[in-house]
């Protein structure tokens, strides 16, 4: 059918703009503005403001403009898109703002009226996801779908990976990226959204990795550094010199040694402090007078960073001020500093053992030299001369070793 782009309405359970959505949930203070009235005219607008802004909308219109819709939309009986909400929102963009009159009606294919809503959850995921992960779907997005999926699939990865079409190994490192995204946000207060992270997927995925068999004390560790130098805008490639069970330690002693951050960090509150506070009880100079914390005060330094926005000030003492933008830069540099002289320890540290690791190994070969040696001798063609000048190699070699201990 071809029905009005204005009368077609977009689906705010869309899963490509899930984050987008908490989001301007987050703006509006209102966590009902999607689900209180889907249909309804704020849910719509802003579902309508998300498409508009999302990369490569602009693109789009140009491409409908030119070479009209190719490919029909679908629509459920009431006239809900299922699939084509980029291509509805930007044919009514073109429609609407820039009178192109061939824009105004959609050709659409329309879904049986008994259509359910998980139904309609997995033909989206068919249609979006499945068929091949296109770009304008962002990890998180895709994270949170296949959470979703996961939830209502008896908490079956194989069942989700199936829905995907996707490895089971995939699904699940989704789903524990994702986790510690959530712990992020929560840690935030609101001052972070899942949009905020969407370019930092491949920190996401190695401390998931990482932490998932380690001990809860270097998990903790590993995740505090990883997630202080998320926030503060630390690449991966440095952070993965951190994943080491001392990690936390090596980024407090660059802090104490830097001479702006060292009272920050001593008057800093508790990290036990309830995530309910105030933003009030956050205010340095309230805690200058207090013993410095018995808690890990690398947990208290990222409690400030996630719930501080860029343009707020932290108050220190006697009407001095630190703006968050400049205290970002100086704990960037801090735990890039600590990276490096974990890399300059690592490399220490495998010059010790690389001597014994390799001694282990010719042992290793050594005594599979002697097993095949007795049926490498039962052929014509075996060459014992040539094998008794490798084994007079292997002499000198060891002399040489021993007269180096």
């Amino acid at each position: 059918m071809e029905l009005e782009v204005g009368w077609v309405r977009f689906s705010v359970i869309n899963h490509r703009t899930k984050a987008e959505q908490i989001r301007e949930q987050g703006k509006a203070g209102r966590d009902d503005l999607f689900s209180r009235d889907p249909l309804g005219e704020e849910a719509q607008r802003a579902q309508y403001s998300i498409l508009r802004g999302q990369e490569g909308f602009e693109d789009l219109k140009s491409d409908l403009k030119s070479r009209r819709q190719q490919e029909p939309a679908i629509v459920t009986a009431d006239g809900v898109l299922i699939n084509g909400n980029r291509r509805s929102a930007a044919m009514r963009s073109l429609f609407v703002e820039d009178d192109v009159r061939s824009a105004r009606y959609i050709k659409c294919l329309v879904l049986p009226a008994d259509a359910t809503a998980a139904e309609l959850v997995d033909l989206e995921t068919e249609l979006q996801v499945a068929k091949d992960f296109k770009q304008d779907y962002s990890w998180i997005n895709e994270a949170l779908l296949i959470e979703e999926l996961y939830e209502r699939e008896n908490k079956d990865f194989k069942r989700v990976a199936e829905r995907v079409h996707r490895k089971v190994e995939e699904v699940r490192d989704y789903y524990e990226k994702i986790q510690q995204v959530h712990q992020l946000v929560a840690l935030s207060g609101g001052a972070r959204e899942y949009v905020d992270f969407i370019p930092n997927e491949t920190a996401f995925a190695e401390l998931a990795k990482h932490v998932k068999n380690k001990s809860e004390s270097e998990a903790k560790a590993v995740k505090d550094v990883y997630f202080l130098g998320t926030l503060v805008g630390v690449e991966y490639r440095n952070l993965r010199h951190l994943r080491r069970a001392d990690a936390a330690e090596l980024v407090v002693n660059e802090l104490r040694s830097h001479a702006a951050l060292a009272p920050l960090l001593d008057a800093l509150p508790e990290a036990s402090s309830p995530a309910s506070a105030s933003s009030d009880d956050y205010l340095l100079d309230s805690f200058l007078e207090e013993e410095p914390p018995a808690s890990e005060p690398l947990e208290s330094m990222l409690r400030l960073a996630a719930t501080k926005r860029p343009e707020e000030f932290v108050q220190v003492a006697d009407g001095e001020s630190i703006e968050m933008t400049d205290l970002m830069k100086s704990l960037r540099d801090v735990i890039k500093s600590a990276a490096q002289e974990a890399a300059e320890a690592s490399q220490d540290r495998r010059e010790i053992t690389a001597p014994l690791e390799r001694a282990e190994k010719a042992a290793v070969e050594l005594k599979r030299l002697l097993d095949a040696l007795p049926k490498a001798r039962r052929y014509d063609e075996w060459n014992e001369s040539e094998f008794s000048a490798s084994v007079d190699k292997l002499e000198g070699l060891l002399r040489m070793v021993k007269e180096l201990s």
